[in-house]
This record gives structure tokens, C-alpha cells and sequence, in this order.
């Protein structure tokens, strides 16, 4: 096994970890370095110095979001990224659905997809096509659990009526100003917002506005409205960092999952 996919394996056993065990055993195990939290590929270098400056932008005059990118959503606790005056009021049925998961059944520990807005500590990739004109899609393509994509329809479609229930639902997506506000419906009620298992149900919709805020930062400002599981919608901020010269290398979850047999108790401990 390569020093690149040793340290991913001990990366992806953390991000099921409680957040003070992580950060304690984070401390003394030196996986920085060889590749640090989040790196892509064999061919990567550690993080070297963040790219300054503003945030550039494409031929057509809108921001330039493309590249790899690092974090961006939840991945311990979707409470950690609240927006100052927010809180998050679990309806009945789903505090207590929650309360009764179980770490073992994270399906984000099982390859499954994380759905949305959760990340896995993996990179993943925006691509914006074309450059000039205005693009019909942009996807996002993960390197964790099991290489997935998001498509982001463009073209000022609309929902369809008929949608199947999905892992990453139907995302629409267009421009205010130099943010891109991505719409989603259509999920299925199986992925969890986060390791402690706060849940969703298929009501769910979520608002995201992704702002590349300097050419090293991508902003994402996330509203989750979900009537069938919360009392109320909330929003929550995350940060992405670019890596600059990264690739996505291919990390097939399943065929060296070592992580389920050894995670114990309740979601979150």
C-alpha cells in the first residue's frame, strides 16, 4: 500500500472519529506528512502555499469556480457551521430517530454517497463547461466512497414533475450577481447531514450559494428546508481551500473498507 493511500486510509477512519478524539489523535499521528487531510493522488505534493489574489474569472466574465477543492460542507457535526442566530429544532419523530442511529449504520462509512450539503474528507472537483458563452451544466465530481458526480442543470430548466427519489436529488442552478445559487430537490431520506446522524426526509430541499470570495476560498452558504424533519429552516457556512496542481485519484471505497468493523456505539461517539 502506497504512503498516499496508507495516510487516506488513517484520514477516513478520523472523519468517523468524535471531533475531540480526532483532534487528540490527530496530534500524534503524522499524516501530513506523507499527504495531508484531504489530498488527491499519488502525485500530489503536501499543501504548499495558498494561491493569492482575487478570484479570477472565465472568458465570459463570471467567477471561475473550477479546480480541486478541500471541504465545503459538514462532516462531523452539521451544527458546527450554524449561522449566527440560527438553530436547528428537530421535529419529534426525527430527534428520535436520530438519537437511536448507530455509527456502524453511517451510510457514508459504508460507500455510500453523502448526499447533500455533507462532504467526505476526500477532494472533489468542480468543472465548469463552457468557458465561453453560458454553460448548459456544471458538475462536481467526488474522489470518495464510490467516485460520484453532481449534475447542476444550467440552461433555466425547471424541476420535472416526475422526479425519482436519488442520493444527490435534482439540482438547478444560475447566477446572482458573482454567486451561484444551486437548488435541489428530489432526495431519497437515506443519507445522513452529518456523522452524529442528523437526518431528512424527502421533503428536503436545500439552497446553496457558493461565492469563490479570493482566488484560495470557496464560500458555501447552505439553507436546509425540510418540513417532515426540522420545525424550521436553518443555514449553515462552510469553507472550501483550493488545491492548486491536485488531481482526483481513484479511491474505490468498497474494495478496502476497514472502517465499519471498528466503529461502536452511537452515531457521533
Amino acid at each position: 500500500m502506497s504512503a498516499v493511500r496508507a495516510s487516506r486510509t488513517l484520514i477516513a477512519a478520523f472523519a468517523f472519529l468524535s471531533i475531540p478524539t480526532f483532534q487528540a489523535l490527530a496530534q500524534q499521528t503524522p499524516v501530513a506528512a506523507t499527504a495531508p487531510a484531504g489530498s488527491g493522488g499519488a502525485s500530489n505534493a503536501p499543501a504548499g502555499p495558498k494561491p493569492k489574489g482575487p478570484a479570477p474569472r472565465l472568458p465570459n466574465g463570471k467567477p471561475d469556480l473550477s479546480g480541486v477543492w478541500v471541504g465545503g460542507g459538514p462532516v462531523g457535526d452539521i451544527k458546527e457551521g450554524l449561522m449566527p442566530g440560527q438553530e436547528i429544532v428537530l421535529l419529534p419523530e426525527a430527534e428520535k430517530l436520530m438519537k437511536g442511529r448507530m455509527a456502524a449504520d453511517d451510510p457514508e462509512a459504508r460507500c455510500l454517497p453523502t448526499g447533500v450539503p455533507r462532504v467526505a474528507p476526500y477532494p472533489w472537483r468542480i468543472l465548469q463547461t463552457p468557458s465561453y458563452g453560458e454553460p448548459t451544466h456544471l458538475f462536481f465530481l467526488f474522489e470518495g466512497n464510490i467516485h460520484s458526480y453532481r449534475q447542476i442543470f444550467m440552461d433555466g430548466r425547471g424541476h420535472p414533475d416526475d422526479l425519482e427519489e436519488s442520493w444527490y436529488g435534482h439540482s438547478i442552478g444560475h447566477w446572482e450577481g458573482d454567486t451561484l445559487v444551486i437548488e435541489t430537490i428530489g432526495f431519497n431520506d437515506r443519507f445522513w447531514f452529518d456523522f452524529v446522524g442528523h437526518p431528512h426526509t424527502t421533503q428536503l430541499k436545500t439552497i446553496e450559494r457558493y461565492t469563490r470570495t479570493d482566488a484560495a476560498t470557496l464560500e458555501n452558504v447552505v439553507t436546509i428546508v425540510d418540513p417532515g424533519a426540522y420545525a424550521k429552516p436553518f443555514t449553515v457556512k462552510f469553507t472550501a481551500t483550493l488545491r492548486p496542481g491536485w488531481d482526483l485519484m481513484e479511491y474505490i471505497c468498497n474494495e478496502n473498507n476497514q472502517d465499519v468493523e471498528h466503529i461502536r456505539g452511537p452515531a457521533g461517539l
